[in-house]
């Protein structure tokens, strides 16, 4: 996907009002060249399309693309091949870097919890934890790695937390205030213990997130929910023990570190002369 306001905001702080004075400076105006967006690390490619928005928006018509989302890359692969003006490569370089190298980190990530579950039923699924203005790519980045989205707002579904059942009262109370208002919406429910896991079955919810429960009390709740809700654990999650809590039963893996703590995947810009 391509997010075209977010690549003009983008370009136009990098510019900040001016020119790219190296460029200008040093670059013939009439200089043309051809330049290789290379992977530096294997990893899980997201954001293709976003790069190449970023050399259309700066003038450059003459991109191919030779990966697409969702595709593992290994050292020296070329991802994309752009000819055309020197000084529009150069201002599109490090912009178009940042967005590729960014969800393509978060794909990787992503792709490397799958794995650690693999054999399992249970899906990693990611978090409102998003940069903000950034949550369609990078929860697309998520999908390219083979998670799966949570909400991806909160008008999406109704996710009743402990203030929300403080506010209102009682989990009992946030539930029936949810369902009055909102008839149509999926509702999901945060549990702290087993007792409270027993006390929400009843209302009937959409799904039940097991917050920092240990892998023992998973095991619990699956067997306490038989099958009347979907399950879902959050926190105290790791590579390490992913496998380990994905095969207690439940349904999802909610990892927001997925988004937030993915680190960037090595791209860089190889010129080559015309």
């Amino acid at each position: 996907m391509i997010d075209r306001n977010l690549i003009k905001r983008a370009i136009a702080e990098d510019l900040a009002g001016g020119e790219d004075i190296t460029s200008v400076a040093t670059v013939a105006q009439s200089s043309q060249i051809v330049a290789d967006f290379v992977a530096r690390k294997s990893g899980v490619i997201a954001g293709i399309e976003m790069a190449q928005g970023v050399l259309e928006e700066v003038g450059l018509s003459d991109i191919k693309l030779f990966v697409h989302d969702g595709e593992n890359v290994s050292v020296g692969k070329v991802l994309l091949t752009v000819r055309g003006d020197t000084r529009a490569i150069l201002l599109a370089e490090r912009t178009a870097l940042n967005f590729l190298g960014h969800l393509s980190g978060i794909a990787t990530l992503t792709r490397t919890w799958v794995d650690a579950i693999d054999g399992t039923s249970c899906k990693i699924r990611d978090t409102r934890k998003t940069t903000p203005g950034m949550r369609l790519l990078e929860k697309a980045a998520v999908t390219a790695g083979g998670g799966t989205n949570h909400r991806l707002s909160l008008s999406d579904a109704s996710l009743i937390k402990d203030n929300h059942i403080a506010a209102a009262g009682s989990v009992t109370a946030a539930f029936m205030k949810v369902r009055e208002r909102y008839p149509n919406s999926e509702i999901e429910i945060e549990v702290d213990t087993l007792e409270q896991l027993q006390e929400v079955l009843p209302l009937k919810p959409d799904l039940v997130l097991l917050d920092n429960m240990s892998i023992e009390e998973c095991k619990q709740a699956v067997a306490i929910s038989n099958g009347a809700t979907k399950l879902e654990a959050s926190g105290g999650l790791s590579i390490e023990n992913a496998k380990a809590y994905a095969m207690t039963g439940v349904d999802y893996l909610a990892v927001g570190a997925i988004t937030h703590s993915a680190p960037n995947l090595d791209i860089g810009l190889d010129f080559r002369e015309v």
